[in-house]
């Protein structure tokens, strides 16, 4: 493992670089945002906010932690690993390759990712999202004396970060925002997504809709400023054998929202479920 965290952040405001210190990040223009005590910045201004409190509630990232962190979604953390590494391997040597994960959650991603690095490609990460209990978890997940990753709070619509500064960006089931991962990503540079494909958790889907939308077909063409480089589809059966293990599973999912209230109630007296995941991991290239 070698990771430090990444430091080209962009002031929320004005777009200036951002100078760390003992406790804050400031601009030349005097912009000033605190580091908390957990170890996360917190760059979303309030005219960027839609609600008081956005992103995932604090129940929701206990639930997205325990599910991940139980190892039921270590194949998807797998081939993402080996995507950023191969792409990474391609530009050998280089001082650090930067990878910004764009919803981070409580950090599970990354954490897997610098567990998989190795001393030939040093990383430089950031975890951002847009709940600041999402980011104050995977902050308080990492290590104190010599952190792995930058903690941000903030929105993809808006990346604090500096233009052309990453390496790599992923979007793991989230809102992808093109043009600022464009922005951000140095030429060459690579776009991860992760995406639910159409069997994705279908049997969990059965019993908690009354019938299923047809799925919506994905963008074959490639996003403005981007070049596919293929994509791969992940499936693999998951068994889970506890009440607590699908509760938490539906309320990490907006499956939780979406259903009606005699869906999630069915979905509550289950005690064991097997399921499809099936996700399509889909390489971008920035031109």
């Amino acid at each position: 493992m070698n990771t430090t965290p990444f430091q080209a952040l962009a002031c929320p405001l004005d777009g200036k670089p951002l100078t760390p210190s003992d406790s804050a990040w400031c601009c030349s223009a005097g912009h000033s945002f605190d580091m908390a005590k957990q170890g996360y910045v917190n760059l979303l201004p309030v005219q960027q906010k839609r609600s008081s409190d956005p992103g995932d509630s604090k129940a929701m990232v206990a639930a997205r932690r325990r599910f991940l962190e139980a190892g039921h979604y270590q194949p998807i953390a797998e081939a993402v690993s080996r995507a950023v590494f191969d792409h990474a391997e391609q530009g050998l040597p280089r001082d650090t390759f930067s990878c910004l994960d764009a919803g981070c959650g409580d950090g599970y991603y990354l954490r897997e990712l610098a567990n998989a690095g190795s001393s030939e490609t040093p990383l430089a990460l950031m975890g951002l999202d847009i709940s600041k209990w999402a980011v104050q978890a995977a902050a308080k997940q990492d290590t104190k004396q010599a952190p792995q990753s930058c903690w941000v709070v903030g929105s993809n619509a808006n990346l604090p970060v500096q233009s052309r500064v990453l390496d790599c960006v992923l979007c793991m089931f989230g809102f992808p925002v093109f043009h600022e991962f464009a922005r951000a990503l140095k030429p060459g540079g690579l776009l991860i997504q992760v995406e639910a494909g159409a069997d994705h958790l279908r049997e969990l889907r059965d019993i908690i809709y009354p019938t299923l939308k047809p799925e919506r077909t994905s963008d074959v063409e490639p996003p403005a400023g981007f070049a596919s480089l293929g994509s791969e589809t992940l499936r693999y059966t998951l068994t889970l054998n506890d009440a607590e293990a699908i509760a938490d599973l539906l309320v990490m999912t907006p499956h939780f929202y979406r259903a009606t209230t005699e869906g999630r109630e069915k979905a509550a007296a289950l005690g064991e479920i097997t399921m499809t995941v099936d996700v399509r991991v889909v390489r971008w290239e920035r031109i």
